[in-house]
């Protein structure tokens, strides 16, 4: 009866935990712990206090703690589709990026048992093994190519032993413990985010503010090409609009008698042409350095009256 006694009081404290992490931290990462050893998580705990807490535990528990912490925040219920398997929970309030590289740096490295999937390629470049020839039949059952150089094998050419997703076999983990590689790394692998009621895969961790900046005016661009198109203005066209008009009214001023300022010299350039050359030649008086100087303060010039002639700005 004692032993009950102590089992019920335990799961009442994990579940006060459960509900006291959820109610500290408004986001947290789901975690995949596969492959992690005890010692391991130890390091990744220590790593991470001041940080942050993990949780681990059955997913049974988690669920039943997580339905009873409904009634005050709702949001939650979005983890629960996702606690399937070995999983755990990372909680923080610092910068989410920062602790997924801290995560990331508490990897450790791992041979290649047989029967586990492989988390990445396994590609053995040229080289001299030490192995001495009767080893050789290894390397024949995997179709790699060696010779026998000074009495050790050496690999000819690069071979791509394991792939990704692959189930690892005996002798392709016989050989690389035998070539003393361990050829994968594990750790806490974030699985989702959730944040402040939303939950998310990682890869948007990965999105910089140059990759926003960049979608953004891809769009801006999308939207002026179309509006164009169908001859609707607004901020992101009419500044391109009023460029193409007055191209227009620059080529009829070129046609006709019509004359305002900016056709001026447009007109005095197609009345004598030799003002062409000797606007080129302008510059092949002066040295090449001084030639170049100005040759891009032109450009400079040239790029700010395209600005100010299109009157737009990222952020107008």
């Amino acid at each position: 009866m004692g032993r009950e006694d102590k089992t019920a009081s335990w799961k009442e404290n994990y579940f006060l935990r459960i509900v006291n992490l959820l109610e500290k931290y408004p986001k947290c990462f789901l975690v995949n712990v596969d492959n992690v050893g005890s010692k391991q998580m130890q390091e990744i705990r220590q790593a991470m206090r001041g940080h942050g807490d993990i949780l681990m535990g059955k997913n049974t528990m988690i669920r039943k703690a997580i339905r009873g912490y409904l009634q005050k925040n709702p949001s939650v219920e979005k983890l629960l589709p996702n606690i399937v398997g070995n999983v755990g929970f990372v909680f923080t309030n610092d910068d989410l990026v920062k602790i997924r590289k801290k995560l990331l740096e508490n990897k450790r490295g791992a041979p290649a048992k047989a029967g586990a999937i492989a988390p990445c390629d396994v590609k053995l470049p040229p080289q001299n093994t030490g192995m001495g020839p009767e080893k050789t039949s290894f390397f024949q059952a995997l179709q790699i190519p060696t010779k026998i150089s000074r009495g050790t094998i050496e690999i000819l050419n690069e071979v791509y032993l394991i792939k990704e997703g692959e189930k690892v076999g005996e002798s392709e983990s016989a050989l690389l413990n035998m070539m003393n590689i361990q050829p994968f790394s594990y750790g806490l692998a974030v699985e989702q985010v959730y944040e402040n009621g939303s939950i998310y895969g990682p890869t948007v961790l990965d999105i910089s503010s140059e990759d926003l900046i960049a979608r953004f005016i891809e769009g801006l661009f999308n939207v002026a090409a179309f509006s164009m198109a169908v001859g609707y203005p607004n901020r992101a066209s009419a500044p391109r609009m009023v460029v193409n008009g007055f191209k227009i009214l620059l080529a009829l001023a070129a046609e006709t008698d019509v004359m305002f300022n900016e056709a001026e010299k447009l007109k005095e350039y197609l009345k004598d042409p030799s003002k062409f050359a000797a606007a080129a030649a302008t510059p092949s008086t002066k040295t090449p350095a001084a030639a170049a100087s100005a040759v891009k303060k032109e450009e400079e010039k040239k790029e700010e009256s395209e600005e100010e002639h299109i009157g737009f700005g990222l952020f107008d």
